[in-house]
């Protein structure tokens, strides 16, 4: 296991659903118990041999009030709900790239990908300076990404980015994606660099799997593995002069949680494939690079 968080095996709702549902029913019917015999009821006449009856004015009207007041608010909702239906997503958003690709931009066979993840506080920017600077990596940030391309003169993505934030929605996952490629691709042609960091990326399984699919597979995962308090430790001593609003006790802790409920999974998936390197990142950083500098020797021969 990868996690030092503790895994709980559950059983799937579709299972805990069925059994209540079968077990209720069993009791229901084995407590169910005829309180006449069915023979014994009386046979009952569903129609009357007295002449009809003619309807009375005085119980129809209010019906038809019921009616009339019923189809009002039928017709106020079903307005209601075309002119919500109508109101327009962000601008922006017309600008989405097209979803579906055949194959990556590049291949892995020219592209080197590396995905670095870890907790809050595991030392991954430390150590992806330490890479850029003695192997050459271009460090790429999806939200460093982010941030500049909604403030960047002339942005295809910039106008979505704001309008997204501005109605408290998350930023759609392609966008990141394409900024990543854009990234890549200007990187190559400028520099003729195919070496990549790509930090803090993929959070969510989504996410990598479309990066992979639209841009290019990664190569290996480094995975920058460290207990809750001491990553802990170090983001409340980096909040006393950092002036960051989240390092503090409590939004670390739901990092955290958010890192093992999101993350993890990914760090999972990319394990069973092998692409996985763990680096513990207790020790000083410059004993974790040494290790790391080992494993990427071993790996890719670098």
């Amino acid at each position: 296991m990868l996690s030092s968080t503790p895994k709980v095996l559950r059983t799937s709702l579709f299972e805990q659903f069925s059994s209540r549902s079968f077990s209720s029913r069993s009791s229901a019917s084995r407590a169910f118990t005829p309180r006449f015999p069915l023979q014994r009821l009386p046979a009952r006449r569903f129609y009357s041999s007295e002449p009809p009856k003619k309807p009375s004015g005085v119980k129809f009207w209010p019906f038809l009030a019921v009616v009339i007041a019923g189809s009002g608010a039928y017709k106020l909702l079903v307005d209601q709900r075309a002119e919500m239906a109508s109101l327009p997503a962000p601008e922006a958003s017309k600008q989405l790239p097209s979803p579906t690709k055949s194959t990556p931009t590049f291949s892995p066979d020219e592209v080197t990908v590396l995905f670095v993840l870890g907790g809050p506080g595991a030392g991954k920017g430390t150590q992806c300076a330490r890479l850029v600077s003695d192997y050459g990596f271009t460090h790429l940030s999806a939200g460093d990404l982010l941030r500049a391309e909604q403030d960047r003169p002339g942005s295809q993505f910039g106008q979505l980015i704001k309008d997204y934030i501005k109605d408290g929605l998350i930023v759609p996952m392609e966008v990141t994606v394409q900024l990543l490629e854009n990234a890549m691709t200007e990187t190559i042609k400028t520099t003729g660099n195919k070496r990549f960091l790509i930090d803090g990326f993929p959070r969510k399984m989504d996410q990598a799997v479309k990066f992979e699919e639209a841009v290019c597979p990664a190569k290996l995962v480094l995975f920058y593995d460290c207990p809750e308090d001491v990553m802990e430790g170090r983001l409340l001593e980096r909040g006393k002069t950092s002036g960051r609003a989240d390092d503090n006790a409590e939004s670390i802790r739901k990092r955290f949680r958010t890192f093992v409920e999101t993350s993890m999974p990914v760090v999972d998936y990319f394990a069973k494939e092998g692409r996985v390197v763990k680096l513990d990142a207790t020790p000083p950083p410059a004993d974790v690079y040494s290790k790391t500098r080992s494993e990427l020797s071993k790996r890719l021969g670098i």
